[in-house]
Order: C-alpha cells, then sequence, then structure tokens
C-alpha cells in the first residue's frame, strides 16, 4: 500500500484569505473603471464575485481609496458578499495597498491571495489551480506564455537586442503566498521604498523563488475603454451576463 496516497487523499484543502486591491485612479480609462458595469454587475462586484463563490477562500479584504470606502461598502452589502470582512483605505501605490491589505487579514491565515479589483474575469478554475500551487510551493503565481516578439531598446529608442520569448511570460493575478512571507517581503519592499510593480517582485527581492501555473487568456485587466468591449464579449460567450444573481 502507498502510503503517502492515502494520507494525500485524507489532506484538506487549501484555505487562502483574499486581498482585493481596487485603489487604482483610473486615470486610463477615464472614469472609475471598477464602478462601471458589465452588463448589469459592476467591474468590482464581478472580481469578488469570484472569491465569494470560492469554497477555497475563507474572508475577503477589499483596499480602495479613502473617498471610496463607504460606497465600496454598502456595494458589497448589498450584494450580498458576506466574505468581504473589511473595506480599507490603500496607499499612495499598488506595494502599499496590497500591504495594507495583507496586514488586515486574519490571525492564524496560512496562505494569502492578492488580485486586481480590475480583473473580473478570473475563473473558479484559475483560483484553485494557484491556491492549490501556493499551499505546495509556499509562492505561486498565474502566467500565460509571450507570444509578441520582445526587443530590448536604448534611450534613444534604438533596438539593441531580442528577448529569448520562449523564456519570458506575462504575469497574471491572484498571486498567492504564505501569508507570513509575504508579509515579510511587502514590509521590506515599503520600508526601502523599492520600486516592486506586482506583488512577486517583492518575493524576488527577498530571494524567495516563485513558482509559476498556467494563467488564463480571458483574465484581463480593466485599464481602457477597449478592455470593457473585449470582457463584455467574453461574459456573453461564457452565458454568464447576469451572473445568476437574485439581486440583479
Amino acid at each position: 500500500m502507498d502510503l503517502r496516497a492515502v494520507f494525500k487523499k485524507k489532506e484538506k484543502p487549501p484555505v487562502c484569505s483574499a486581498v482585493v486591491v481596487a485603489a487604482g485612479s483610473s486615470q486610463r480609462m477615464g472614469s472609475d473603471k471598477l464602478m462601471a458595469k458589465l452588463g448589469p454587475i459592476p467591474v468590482l462586484v464581478r472580481t469578488l464575485l469570484a472569491f465569494q463563490d470560492s469554497p477555497l477562500v475563507d474572508e475577503i479584504i477589499v483596499v480602495t481609496r479613502m473617498e471610496k470606502i463607504e460606497e465600496v461598502a454598502d456595494l458589497c452589502h448589498n450584494c450580498g458578499l458576506a466574505k468581504v470582512k473589511k473595506v480599507i483605505s490603500g496607499g499612495a501605490t499598488r506595494m502599499e495597498s496590497a500591504l495594507a491589505g495583507v496586514s488586515e487579514v486574519r490571525s492564524g491565515a496560512r496562505l494569502i491571495a492578492i488580485h486586481d479589483g480590475a480583473r473580473p474575469l478570473v475563473t473558479q478554475d484559475l483560483i484553485s489551480r494557484v491556491v492549490y500551487d501556493a499551499r505546495e510551493h509556499m509562492s505561486s503565481i498565474p502566467v500565460i506564455p509571450s507570444t509578441d516578439t520582445l526587443k530590448l531598446v536604448d534611450d534613444n529608442g534604438n533596438v539593441t537586442g531580442t528577448v529569448d520569448r520562449s523564456r519570458t511570460v506575462r504575469v497574471q493575478t491572484p498571486q498567492v503566498f504564505d501569508a507570513d512571507l509575504i508579509k515579510g517581503a511587502l514590509t521590506k519592499a515599503a520600508k526601502d521604498a523599492l520600486p516592486i510593480t506586482d506583488d512577486c517582485s517583492a518575493m524576488d527581492i527577498m530571494g524567495i523563488t516563485t513558482h509559476t501555473v498556467m494563467g488564463d487568456t480571458d483574465n484581463i485587466k480593466i485599464t481602457t475603454p477597449n478592455d470593457m468591449v473585449t470582457a463584455e464579449a467574453i461574459i456573453k460567450n461564457r452565458g454568464d451576463w447576469n451572473a445568476n444573481r437574485a439581486w440583479v
């Protein structure tokens, strides 16, 4: 008998806290993209519903702008998002907002998922894939292969070389980490004012290797009005225009 297989079958599913970062300024969108509606449902609500519905998520912390706290809290309440435990103010940068969020998760949380509020098309399969992988590797992110040719350029805009496309990927969220590791990594990055663009970068600086799983090409980030058009096409194709919610 393979004892390892027996014990593995008895292992409980991993559970994580989710931090949804929704504190951006939406400058490229021209309006508040998180409150813009995909079908009858605001972008932010679609994002939160994905984590609300995941059996691997036991709480959600929403990080938004100070002036939006009351509006977002009311929205979460009205939409029955019971897993949203706190709506808090973010910082001046993405990193500061992520740190604010992870600092508010429940005591004893073992894994923390950090997700962009403007990625409303994240699926249950993707959440599950990253959370399970993070339990094994302590740090996991979803990625998709680069399809464009990538060039290096100098300050004058001249091409100086070609990047090996086979060794590059595009990074998505949710990114899932051991709770203590990501809290320490983001704290150090903030203390040293390090210029990081995603949460995985903070782990890199700490010398912690991050594992990757296959992402989802539909898991786009809403940044421009054209992205809203693409997102609408995706949800119509999925057949979840109304997200089957009685409150819609």
